[in-house]
């Protein structure tokens, strides 16, 4: 199904169409089911969140959203990367509270997030330094979210973002220093 196919579905389902609701379904779920699996992969072996799972979830937030005007396709896998890591995060914060102090999920960071050999990285910790990297710039934590967690490229990055791919070129390589340093920290302490 075509970008702009996606889009007019996206716009019926904003204006309260049903149908449009279960024909974006359709249309999206195995774009987000691959997401899903690909941020899973990444889990510990006993992981007990499913990608099925994640994606219903994920689907039910977006559509439950009853401001949400999504813009085009883009926009919508830029707020369903948000619904993800939320997801995602919540998981790992409640297993981590669950277990009191007991080991919190690591997540393998590759795709370029850090430059180095692929390493195991705790989601609540990448979480926790996001938030910090959107006090000191917005822009820059909202790339990491678009491209890590929604699997956008440069150019839907810089789409969703209204700024040009240079630019989100540019921050992705200081967000992920800023992150390396960062993380890098928090593994010493």
């Amino acid at each position: 199904m075509s970008d702009r196919d996606v889009t007019q579905i996206l716009h019926r389902a904003c204006d309260g169409s049903d149908s449009a609701a279960a024909e974006l379904m359709s249309a999206v779920y195995d774009e987000l089911r691959a997401l899903a699996e690909h941020y899973l992969q990444r889990e510990r072996p006993d992981h007990t969140l499913q990608a099925t799972a994640l994606v219903h979830e994920a689907f039910l937030r977006l559509v439950d959203q009853t401001q949400a005007q999504f813009r085009d396709r883009s926009h919508f896998f830029a707020v369903a990367a948000r619904a993800i890591r939320r997801i995602l995060v919540d998981h790992a914060r409640t297993r981590h509270r669950v277990k009191r102090g007991g080991q919190a999920k690591r997540l393998t960071i590759h795709d370029g997030l850090v430059a180095e050999a692929p390493r195991e990285l705790d989601l609540v910790d990448l979480d926790d330094s996001l938030g910090r990297l959107a006090e000191l710039n917005e822009r820059q934590a909202r790339i990491v979210e678009l491209r890590f967690f929604g699997g956008l490229t440069l150019e839907e990055t810089a789409d969703v973002l209204g700024v040009s791919a240079r630019t989100v070129d540019v921050d992705w390589s200081m967000a992920r220093w800023w992150l390396r340093r960062e993380l890098g920290r928090s593994d010493s302490s």
